[in-house]
């Protein structure tokens, strides 16, 4: 029997639902522990009554570091309670990245898994307002003790929908990471919108594997309390975690690009293991056609779907659904993001004019939705930037609508590089870059990766006198970058392609490696 989803205004509602309508169906699955809908809901109101407990109110936020764990889920439906926000922290960052998030997310209580301590001591005298850390799971945990102790506590009655209840970074266009804030409606929405065909039976379960600092992750999780779905958690994107996962029984997945074309290069054997899927969704990057068309031969009988949106709108905004996929008098599709989901409107906008054109013609994107983020954390210059009065969304890529609103992603307004899923935006490359003694100019570009989508490279040009090997400079980056945003290789040249305004022609430098790749981006 195919689940119908209930209606919600606040984001607990979906969990609250499931814990009375069949309290000892299986919620979360775990490592070696699963929790019912009725356990679930308790913890989550026990992590409520824990925040009241430590003094955190509606409006404070709390942090959380440590990789896929229900926990984070505790804490985000938790806080929806009291009305306070958690930062969910990419476990990823490295060196002054990790204090400037925890600090500019405000968090008044932090969360840490027990492997990151080290990172943790490494940052923690620079943490300006953290009151108290809390370690989770290891020898030496402490969340559940706490959890144990608080009282379970209703929703706080001066809490509203438009409260914030998630904050998530993302890269920065001036290089310093931004944090998106979302509110309860904001994830109600999408959770209502962003399923498109995909349909729930009893007995099904969902793998929860993408990191839940992405809305990849936290956002594709509501959907089991709404459709009342068991989902099976894995800490991290790892072959042997996945494979467990399908044969425990998972029916539906959400996964990037990158893990489908490591799955294909495993062989035949993994990717028939993955053919018990159902539903198969993708995003977070462009899918290359060879990899996709690989995927769709091999799991003929799998319903699948691309996404394509943004953290600032919760997630998704557009949907290629499984007939599109498989629309053989239009396959030209394969290569677009689908249509814009319901309760999304598009428009495709010329730069200059800001006026709208026609269709065919590229532009920029902008969207506007239900879903959109009230704006960036304590930065009201990035999200008017963001933001138009109209309540558009300014996506930043540059992109058409065919007749039928098929949305085609064809370029970046804003200097960003996707690999492997990951946004990285290439001014904190530059910015640390720059700061290395022998280089007087950078720039760094996204190039095609068979398996990532696209790898970073830099192109650097010397100070005179001066030199370094491309192997330093990338060790350089190591040292003070995550190593997901290092560049994978470094161009040296005698200076870089500008125009008669001086600014640095990074189109040039990209184009000859994507002069023979179906897509641009």
């Amino acid at each position: 029997m195919v689940t119908e989803m209930p209606d919600a205004t606040f984001l607990t509602d979906f969990l609250a639902f499931r814990a009375q309508e069949r309290p000892d169906a299986k919620a979360w699955i775990y490592l070696d522990r699963s929790w019912t809908w009725a356990e679930a809901w308790e913890s989550v109101r026990r992590f409520g009554g824990g925040l009241k407990a430590e003094g955190i109110e509606r409006g404070d936020r709390i942090a959380f570091l440590d990789k896929n764990n229900p926990a984070i889920l505790q804490a985000t439906l938790g806080g929806c309670l009291v009305g306070a926000a958690t930062a969910i922290i990419n476990w990823r960052l490295a060196g002054d990245e990790l204090d400037y998030v925890i600090n500019d997310s405000g968090a008044r209580i932090l969360f840490v898994g027990h492997e990151f301590t080290d990172a943790l001591e490494l940052v923690r005298d620079k943490l300006t307002t953290v009151e108290k850390v809390i370690l989770v799971g290891g020898e030496n945990d402490e969340y559940e003790a706490w959890l144990a102790a608080a009282e379970p506590t209703d929703r706080d009655p001066a809490v509203t929908p438009e409260d914030i209840c998630l904050v998530m970074y993302s890269s920065g266009t001036t290089g310093r990471p931004k944090g998106v804030t979302l509110t309860q409606h904001n994830l109600v929405t999408h959770t209502r919108n962003a399923g498109g065909d995909i349909e729930y039976e009893d007995g099904d379960m969902m793998l929860i594997a993408m990191p839940m600092f992405h809305v990849g992750g936290t956002s594709y999780a509501m959907f089991g309390p709404a459709s009342g779905t068991t989902g099976f958690i894995i800490r991290e994107v790892d072959g042997q975690l996945l494979a467990g996962a399908m044969m425990a029984g998972s029916t539906h997945a959400f996964l990037v690009p990158a893990v489908v074309a490591a799955l294909i290069q495993a062989g035949p054997q993994v990717m028939g293991l993955f053919s018990r899927l159902k539903a198969f969704s993708y995003g977070a990057a462009p899918m290359p056609l060879p990899v996709l068309r690989a995927a769709l031969e091999a799991w003929p009988d799998t319903k699948f779907m691309q996404v394509y949106g943004m953290t600032e709108m919760a997630g998704v905004a557009t949907i290629l659904d499984d007939a599109a996929h498989r629309d053989e008098a239009h396959p030209e599709r394969l290569v677009s993001a689908g249509q814009a989901i319901a309760g999304a409107e598009v428009r495709v906008v010329d730069q200059l004019t800001l006026e709208d054109v026609p269709a065919g013609v590229s532009g920029e994107l902008w969207f506007r939705t239900e879903q959109t983020t009230p704006g960036y954390l304590g930065n009201p210059e990035a999200t008017a930037e963001l933001l138009t009065d109209g309540g558009w969304v300014r996506t930043g890529d540059v992109g058409r609508l065919d007749d039928e609103g098929f949305v085609f992603i064809e370029d970046r307004v804003k200097d960003m590089i996707i690999s492997g899923g990951e946004n990285i935006y290439s001014p904190e490359i530059e910015r640390v870059l720059a700061e290395h003694p022998a280089i007087a100019e950078i720039a760094v570009i996204g190039v095609p990766d068979d398996i990532w989508g696209e790898a970073v490279k830099a192109v650097v040009a010397f100070k005179p006198g001066e030199s370094a090997t491309p192997e330093e400079l990338i060790a350089f980056t190591r040292e003070r970058l995550s190593p997901y945003k290092c560049p994978k290789s470094i161009d040296i040249v005698e200076a870089l392609p500008r125009n008669p305004s001086g600014k640095i022609l990074k189109r040039d430098l990209r184009k000859p490696y994507w002069a023979d790749q179906e897509r641009q981006v």
